[in-house]
């Protein structure tokens, strides 16, 4: 199937490694021009190498996107080296290793602006050309626990956040041929990544978590997750606007996503 985005400049945020990096080279095989962007300068360079370099089309930027000012500066680089992005894949997420329910304000504000209110602000910024151009793309990459209780309060909190921004935004800009959607992944396996370090420090805790909760009897692979969102940043996903998509292996136990 010709996914139809031969050409097509996307960005993907945390797309130095796992997830975000499988994204990105499954939008590069499929002809995007892709810039990631990524805290480590190291995972940026590997990461865009293998896409096949600047020379292809591709663009790294070394950023952390948490502070205040990096959004507005991330899209300044965007418009000055590489262009305003027809696909933005929201990748940029994570627990900060914040586990307490009774964390500070200011923790609960540092996971709600990494989980949420810098893909919201990224929108502000850069829906507005898709609407003008009349065709678009925006994924949020939430997580199976924004519908159930998997994972920490803030995190669940916040993916639950993104994710019921996602329907809501979806129908605001769908008339103008942007498709916004979610994708909720399950427990999936990333290089160093947390199933990484407990399938070698707690073994019987992984067995026996893939025996009672993976209805797959496995973990996901990465590009599982990106051959996806591929498809949904594509020509033929074009009747889907706020679209919620579980891919967790039978993780969840709901009857539905949206």
């Amino acid at each position: 199937m010709d996914l139809g985005i031969k050409g097509k400049l996307a960005l993907v945020t945390g797309g130095g490694r796992g997830i975000g990096r499988a994204i990105a080279m499954c939008l590069a095989r499929e002809g995007a021009r892709v810039a990631v962007v990524s805290r480590t300068e190291e995972d940026v360079k590997e990461t865009v190498e293998v896409m096949g370099g600047r020379s292809a089309g591709h663009h790294g930027i070394v950023m952390d996107l948490s502070p205040d000012e990096a959004p507005g500066l991330l899209v300044k680089d965007l418009r000055a080296n590489f262009g305003d992005p027809a696909i933005v894949v929201h990748n940029l997420g994570g627990t900060l290793g914040i586990t307490d329910p009774f964390c500070s304000r200011e923790e609960w504000r540092r996971v709600y602006r990494f989980n949420f209110e810098i893909a919201v602000e990224l929108n502000v910024y850069l829906v507005p050309g898709m609407q003008k151009a009349k065709w678009g793309r925006v994924i949020h990459i939430s997580s199976i626990s924004a519908m159930e209780n998997h994972g920490p309060a803030t995190y669940c909190a916040m993916k639950a956040a993104l994710t019921a921004y996602t329907r809501s935004f979806g129908g605001y800009v769908a008339a103008d041929g942007v498709m916004v959607s979610a994708v909720l992944p399950g427990a999936v396996f990333t290089e160093k990544g947390y199933w990484d370090i407990t399938s070698r420090e707690r073994p019987e805790h992984v067995k026996k978590y893939l025996t009672e909760r993976q209805r797959i009897g496995r973990f996901g692979k990465t590009d599982e997750i990106g051959n996806f969102v591929a498809f949904l940043c594509s020509q033929q996903a074009s009747f889907n606007p706020g679209s919620v998509i579980p891919i967790d292996g039978g993780q969840g136990r709901g009857y539905f996503g949206q």
